[in-house]
């Protein structure tokens, strides 16, 4: 364990986390009913530690009414959870998802990208290069107060890349999320403090990295730019055994039309390590991609492993989709009914 209370390495590659079936049916949605139920007559003790209980605070009843705060990947938008976030909404919650700066809907194209002038697409500068972690921790941050002033219990959820957010933020003001949630995401250790240090582990290293398909030269730019609208037919079929190898060509298609060039390299090297007195207070589960290429299940299982040593009061419940590529499962009910019965 860290002497410092962040995230600690552990012997062995087994993590001894609660596994759960999400595969299995009848019997296990009678368990989640059930745990719904126990989950709120518990919740007042559980609030008195974590700030689940803003509702009480403001005398506000509880209503099982949650806020989702969910935070997108690299190269990614608030849109990557439109499906997610309108079956999160179908169930009587609300739903925040965040844009990161200079993302989403303020997101920089570079006009060499619009034109596909490959040689203008290597030099044109970006804006991109300034930002930083601690920019997108402010961004997920001020979500997070907002959504907590409504007062119904706050689950923060990110998706790869957005784990980083998710670590930060459950540092900064742990007193406000009811649950965090990973979904094959980077969860990074005192051993692997960034995601660059995720990445280059011996377990990140057996992902697909697209080294042949950056454009230009990464520390010139400040970004890591990839040409989603390639013409070239091997950089796409990286792309996709990347992404969504177990998807279809059309879901693959629509999936590029919402991926940004440009991505911080400074995001990628900067520390969101958690630490055990305030992150490691917060219940969390995670969100196992069996055929993930993006970040490998081997990464997965060390980031969970690593994050459990560090507080063996409270582990990761980790349910396991076996099958999965980095989007996740194609039916986004699978992925919903995971996130409505957290426990808060």
């Amino acid at each position: 364990m860290a002497d410092n209370g962040e995230l600690g390495g552990v012997d062995g590659a087994g993590s001894r986390s609660t596994r759960t079936d999400t595969d299995t049916a009848g019997a296990a949605s009678r368990r989640q009913a059930l745990r719904r139920l126990a989950g709120v007559a518990g919740g007042a003790a559980l609030a008195v530690g974590v700030g689940a209980g803003t509702a009480r605070a403001t005398g506000r009843p509880r209503t099982g009414v949650r806020t989702y705060v969910l935070v997108h990947g690299t190269h990614s938008a608030g849109a990557f959870w439109t499906a997610i976030g309108r079956e999160l909404a179908l169930r009587g919650h609300r739903v925040v998802a965040v844009d990161q700066p200079l993302h989403g809907t303020e997101r920089f194209v570079p006009q060499a990208y619009r034109t596909q002038d490959p040689r203008a697409l290597a030099t044109e500068p970006s804006p991109v290069a300034a930002l930083t972690l601690d920019d997108f921790e402010r961004r997920v941050t001020d979500a997070v107060r907002r959504a907590a002033r409504l007062g119904d219990p706050v689950v923060l959820v990110g998706h790869s890349m957005g784990g980083l957010s998710v670590s930060r933020v459950g540092d900064a003001v742990p007193e406000l999320l009811a649950h965090i949630c990973y979904m094959a995401a980077f969860c990074p250790s005192r051993t692997m403090p960034s995601l660059n240090a995720c990445a280059t582990s011996p377990e990140g290293q057996r992902a697909i990295s697209p080294v042949d398909q950056v454009v230009g030269d990464p520390e010139k730019l400040g970004v890591l730019r990839l040409n989603w609208r390639t013409s070239s037919r091997r950089d796409l079929v990286v792309f996709k055994e990347m992404i969504c190898a177990d998807r279809t060509d059309a879901e693959f298609e629509r999936e590029l039309e919402g991926l940004q060039t440009d991505e911080s390299l400074t995001a990628y090297a900067d520390r969101a390590v958690g630490r055990a007195g305030t992150w490691g207070r917060i219940p969390r589960t995670y969100l196992r991609f069996g055929k993930d290429r993006t970040i490998a299940p081997e990464l997965q299982d060390r980031m969970i492993a690593e994050a459990d040593a560090l507080t063996p009061h409270r582990r990761f419940r980790v349910h396991d989709f076996p099958d999965a590529g980095h989007l996740g499962p194609a039916d986004p009910a699978r992925l919903t009914d995971v996130l409505h019965g957290l426990r808060v």
